[in-house]
């Protein structure tokens, strides 16, 4: 012992040896640490840890935005089939129905309305308006429950519903109710159900067809229960407008249709084909007004709606970004309220 104790103050070089040849291990006797406890895991006065930042939920729809959802630049597709077909029945002398005229006008625009509100709650809940480029969509923004843009998407079918259903005991025309019933599947089956047809390419062919022919011929039916030639050329006019405006709609959104597997007529025959497509649907009704001018010469003001309509070709042509398309859109929609209130003034003249 007094060895060891001699050898510890004779220095550190001596102890060391001795120490190595009695094996004893000695450790540095080190202070005891702490865990360290991250930020995320520290306690509030209260003792409760603190919880990381939640996103904040995105703003609720406000009255413009529902406004916005109805697409409004699109209701002169519906108005224009009732000018044209009110028109077409009253030619001559014939006394104005206002009353069946303006019931008619009340169920193209609630169908059209509900139809607008099905699609952003269809698109909105398969993903497609993820990366819409138009407008945002109620139901893919979030700022309303797909539920209740659904229930107003049927509250606007269920009020067309009742306008049909007033023309119909008016007219006695029960046959009608068939008529109308296939409208509002039509108009469900756009975008909803399992297999929709406007993501097989149908779209265009479906709404000439209702948005052209039925909604034109049918206006003229329950007014005058005759179909004049000159309401099946407004019909088809017309029905060939609203088909451009639909392909202007689908060719500013033909990457994100593609990307979500909307198979749409844009999508199957590509840019260019659309262009030229949409160049012959605007510019056709004109032919059809010149021909009907040779009748009926206030059909030749007509022409002036291809202020609206040069301009939106131009645009489809020579567009660089989608956005651009949105513009050609509304002047499409714009052609079509003014060649429809120029042939009902020239029908009625």
């Amino acid at each position: 012992m007094l060895s060891i104790a001699s050898a510890c103050r004779r220095g550190p070089a001596a102890g060391r040896g001795l120490r190595a040849r009695l094996g004893w291990h000695f450790v540095a006797a080190q202070p005891r640490k702490r865990p360290v406890r991250s930020s995320s895991a520290r306690r509030r006065p209260g003792g409760n840890p603190q919880k990381r930042p939640v996103a904040a939920p995105p703003p609720k729809a406000t009255v413009r935005d529902w406004i916005g959802a109805a697409r409004l630049r699109t209701l002169p597709l519906a108005v224009s089939p009732v000018l044209v077909g009110t028109g077409a029945a009253n030619l001559g002398a014939e006394p104005f129905h206002w009353v069946i005229a303006l019931t008619c006008l009340m169920v193209a625009v609630s169908l059209q309305i509900g139809v607008n509100f099905a699609n952003d709650y269809s698109d909105g809940i398969r993903g497609t308006d993820d990366h819409r480029v138009g407008p945002a969509r109620l139901t893919a923004s979030r700022k309303a429950k797909p539920r209740t843009v659904l229930v107003v998407a049927l509250v606007f079918f269920g009020l067309g519903a009742l306008a049909g259903l007033a023309i119909v005991v008016r007219t006695q025309q029960w046959w009608m109710l068939a008529v109308g019933a296939a409208c509002i599947v039509a108009a469900w089956f756009y975008t909803g159900g399992k297999r929709p047809y406007g993501y097989a390419g149908l779209g265009e062919l479906f709404v000439f067809v209702f948005f052209g022919l039925v909604a034109t011929l049918g206006t003229t039916w329950v007014q005058a229960f005759t179909l004049p030639q000159e309401a099946w050329f407004g019909a088809v006019a017309i029905g060939f407008l609203a088909c451009a405006v639909l392909l202007a709609n689908n060719l500013r959104d033909i990457d994100q249709d593609r990307a979500a597997g909307k198979r749409t007529l844009t999508v199957r025959i590509g840019r260019r084909a659309t262009q030229v497509l949409y160049t012959v649907l605007v510019l056709a009704p004109f032919g059809i007004a010149a021909y009907l001018a040779l009748f009926y010469p206030i059909a030749w003001l007509s022409l002036m709606a291809l202020l609206a309509a040069l301009p939106a070709i131009l645009i489809v042509w020579t567009y660089r970004v989608p956005r651009e398309l949105v513009i050609a859109l509304a002047l499409t929609s714009l052609t079509s309220l003014a060649y429809g209130a120029f042939l009902f003034w020239a029908f009625i003249g």
